[in-house]
Formats: structure tokens, C-alpha cells, sequence
């Protein structure tokens, strides 16, 4: 590749249906720590999206990722009052944009029983029809034995790894994964992990996010694991999260190298090959680590997939970026009046 080039960067950890929550009404309260963040934001817009808010969020946040150089998805969904058909409207969504997804659905027992039924019967559903994705838990925490030992028994028939929050707040009883967990894994934060936790798979780091939430600092690199980044919703500017995530990692260990970050990259490119001959070609020259964890507002020129241009002089060509971006706001719209109407 040239000096100005670089593979399609692989988002790690995304939730797309985060990309219509920008401007949501304010929750009934404000949140003063991590799980009232998730019972007064997330788990609040979660259950007011339905098949139209899904598939909108997904095309916009999948162009975003495009506009960013970002030419793959590990998607994590959750919309318990439309769960069954969901993975496919978001890949479906994705593919026509042109951006490469792997999708999974939250499985939960925040909704009883037969929600996790439900979200067990989606991912199996999606897996047996080909889709590309995981098995997902929302997180070990708001999960039954029984459902985590079935989301594995899943995993493991399909040949994939279960991608789940594991940690990310202190009330994350981890412990419940142990046994369970193969080397195809997705283990997303860690933040509260020990470190001798014995947890198989790879760490996902999402070092934005941990502090939007105001959690403590995951140090990735304690771990033996692999790490790989991802966004956990907030976009998927790839480039930007690397440059917060080498900021992070520095404040904690001075030796910390833009090479040791950029290697975070390696298991999204092992998850999603086909992104390593992808072609993004950038504003700046060389795309070295070392000069990119110190210049900001590196943007694509040009991005091929497959061989094809899908991005190029500020616009995609599968979908009018315009286009996209009014329906979503549509769509964020009828989002807005749900979550005003919900308690």
C-alpha cells in the first residue's frame, strides 16, 4: 500500500442503534453512577425501537463508519420489543451502505424468560440462514445460568464466539462466565476484571466510552489476552478512538508506544479478514502510528471495498449520504416521542 493508505479499520465493539441517540430527550432523572446510565438511557431507548428505527440507525451508522475509514462492524443489538428479524435488518442495512457487519443479539433476562428465549432464537435464527455474526449476552450480570450456558451450547454449534459485556461496572458478576468461555470469545471492558481472572477470548477495549461512563480505567494491557478497540456505540471513527486510547494507556504507563495501540487493530482484522485488502486512502502522509497518535483530523479520501469505490470525495457511492441522513432523522424522531412517552 502507499504511504497515505491503509486496510479497512475494524470497529470491534459498536451497538449501531446508539446512532439515533443523539439529542434523545433527557431521562426522568439524572444518573448519578453506571447502572443508573443504563436504566435511564439505554435501557430506556433500547425497548422503544422498532423495525424502522433499527434499520435507519444501522444505515447511518454504518455510513458514518464509512465516512471514517472504518470499513467493518462487530455489531452488538438489543431491542426487546423487536427482536425477531433484527440482525437481519441490520446487515441487511450495513450491506447496502457497503460496510462489512458481524452482528449479535444481547441476549437478556431483563425481560424474563421468554425474552431470552427470543434472543436466543434470533441469533440462532440469523446464524442458520448464514449471517455473519456472533452469539450475543448483554452481560453476565442481567443473565440467568441457564441462559449463558445456552448462549455458549449456541456458540459452540455454530462454530463462533459469544460477544458479551463482561465487567463493565462493578455490579458485573463476571464469576458466572467462568467455564464457559473459549477462545473465540468477545470480551467487551474488562474494566473490573482481576487480573488473573481466567477468562478465555479477546479483551475489547472501548476507552471513550469507559470514561463517558465514569468507570474506572480497564489497563488493558495487564491482561494475556488479546485486545482489540472498539467504540461501544459512540461512532466509529476509528482513528479518533485509537488516539484516545493511546492517550489513556500513556496517562497510565509513560512507556506505552503508538505502535502497542495500533496493534489493538489485529483482532477485528482476525475477525474480519476481508478488511485487511480493503484500501482506505487519507488525508495524511505516512499513515505511521507514531505521527498519527499526534495528528488529528485525518480523514479518507477514498475507500474501496472489494475492489470497489464506495467512498470518494466526501461521498459515498451505494447510498445517497444526504438521503441517509434525513430518513434517520426521521426516524430519530418517531425514537424521541416513544422515549417521551415512556416512564
Amino acid at each position: 500500500m502507499a504511504e497515505n493508505q491503509t486496510p479497512g479499520l475494524v470497529c470491534a465493539h459498536h451497538h449501531l442503534y446508539s446512532a439515533l441517540a443523539r439529542g434523545m430527550p433527557a431521562p426522568p432523572k439524572t444518573p448519578t453512577n453506571f447502572i443508573e446510565i443504563l436504566q435511564q438511557i439505554w435501557w430506556r431507548l433500547d425497548t422503544a425501537l422498532d423495525a424502522n428505527t433499527i434499520e435507519w440507525s444501522a444505515k447511518l451508522g454504518a455510513l458514518e463508519a464509512l465516512e471514517r475509514g472504518c470499513t467493518a462492524i462487530v455489531d452488538h443489538h438489543e431491542s426487546p420489543n423487536a427482536i425477531e428479524g433484527a440482525l437481519s435488518i441490520i446487515a441487511d442495512a450495513c450491506a447496502e451502505v457497503g460496510v462489512r457487519v458481524n452482528a449479535s443479539y444481547g441476549v437478556t433476562d431483563r425481560h424474563g424468560p421468554e425474552g431470552a428465549a427470543a434472543g436466543l432464537a434470533e441469533n440462532d435464527r440469523f446464524l442458520s440462514e448464514g449471517g455473519r455474526g456472533m452469539v450475543g449476552l448483554h452481560a453476565s450480570f442481567t443473565c440467568e445460568p441457564d441462559t449463558i450456558a445456552a448462549a455458549a451450547e449456541m456458540a459452540a454449534k455454530h462454530g463462533v464466539g459469544v460477544h458479551v459485556h463482561v465487567a463493565e461496572g462493578q455490579e458485573d458478576s463476571w464469576q458466572m462466565l467462568s467455564g464457559h468461555t473459549t477462545d473465540d470469545w468477545w470480551l467487551v471492558h474488562g474494566v473490573y476484571l482481576p487480573d488473573d481472572h481466567g477468562l478465555l477470548g479477546t479483551m475489547i477495549h472501548n476507552p471513550r466510552s469507559n470514561m463517558n461512563n465514569s468507570v474506572d480505567y480497564a489497563r488493558p494491557q495487564r491482561f494475556a489476552n488479546p485486545i482489540g478497540l472498539g467504540t461501544d456505540g459512540i461512532g466509529a471513527d476509528m482513528l479518533d478512538e485509537f488516539r484516545v486510547a493511546f492517550v489513556r494507556a500513556r496517562e497510565y504507563n509513560v512507556e506505552t508506544t503508538p505502535d502497542d495501540v495500533w496493534a489493538w487493530f489485529e483482532p477485528g482484522w482476525a475477525l474480519m479478514p476481508e478488511a485487511r485488502t480493503d484500501i482506505v486512502s487519507w488525508s495524511y502522509s505516512p499513515m505511521d502510528p507514531w505521527r498519527l497518535a499526534y495528528s488529528p483530523g485525518v480523514s479518507p479520501t477514498k475507500v474501496e471495498i472489494d475492489g470497489k469505490v464506495v467512498f470518494e470525495n466526501g461521498t459515498t457511492t451505494y447510498v445517497d449520504a444526504a438521503e441517509v441522513r434525513a430518513k434517520a432523522a426521521e426516524a430519530a424522531q418517531e425514537l424521541f416521542k416513544k422515549l417521551e412517552a415512556t416512564p
